[in-house]
């Protein structure tokens, strides 16, 4: 559904260097400050070369709010209506179209995944147990941090972080089947004063609920 990237560099040290840094010095401070956020977002999924053809891209856009620790919501609105909420005991899949909720045990649906780096874990040593993180080169006028999960068993493969100065703007994120999923955010407000409901969930009447 949702949520899931790649690269390396070497060369140009000296001046890739104060770049690198800044990705890692700005993960570092969004980790320590942002304890809340709201944005919209436009994520780009594409899928790898087959048969020779060029990979198959698909579009979605919506909202994304997140408080610490561990809730967060994805709410998307086109093309289809879906969404994917996070309230801290349980992680809540609704599709509207089939009128179906997913719900999962949060503690073993997250862990290696960039929901972590977002909203569950609450500090930068924290997000180390999961990952191997490290600066990356600055590309598309953002500084880089490439997240790698520590465990080989999982679906993703990796992760970038952008950020504009200390601001968050992108997760390219690489999942093991070679799909690619660009997030970006627009319009990030940090540590706003979200609604006390943002991050309930309550099946509509009539939906299928399934439990893995």
């Amino acid at each position: 559904m949702v949520l899931k990237k790649v690269f390396a560099a070497i060369l140009i040290a000296a001046g890739a260097g104060c770049a690198w840094a800044d990705g890692l010095k700005s993960l570092e401070t969004f980790m320590k400050s942002a304890q809340s956020g709201r944005s919209e977002f436009t994520q780009t999924v594409t899928s790898p070369p087959k048969d020779g053809q060029a990979g198959r891209t698909k579009t979605s856009s919506g909202s994304f709010e997140f408080q610490r620790p561990g809730r967060f919501k994805f709410h998307y609105r086109k093309p289809f209506e879906q969404l994917i909420v996070a309230d801290g005991q349980t992680l809540w899949l609704y599709d509207a179209d089939l009128n179906q909720v997913t719900q999962r045990t949060q503690s073993k649906a997250l862990g290696s995944t960039p929901a972590a780096l977002l909203a569950s874990a609450p500090d930068l040593a924290a997000l180390r147990a999961d990952f191997a993180l490290e600066s990356a080169p600055e590309q598309d006028g953002l500084q880089w941090v490439l997240a790698t999960p520590k465990a080989k068993d999982g679906q993703l493969k990796s992760v970038r972080v952008g950020f504009a100065g200390e601001q968050l703007a992108a997760l390219d994120i690489l999942d093991s089947f070679g799909q690619r999923s660009l997030i970006r955010f627009t319009g990030m407000q940090l540590n706003p004063a979200l609604p006390a409901g943002t991050f309930q969930f309550k099946p509509p009447a009539g939906a299928d609920v399934l439990s893995q």
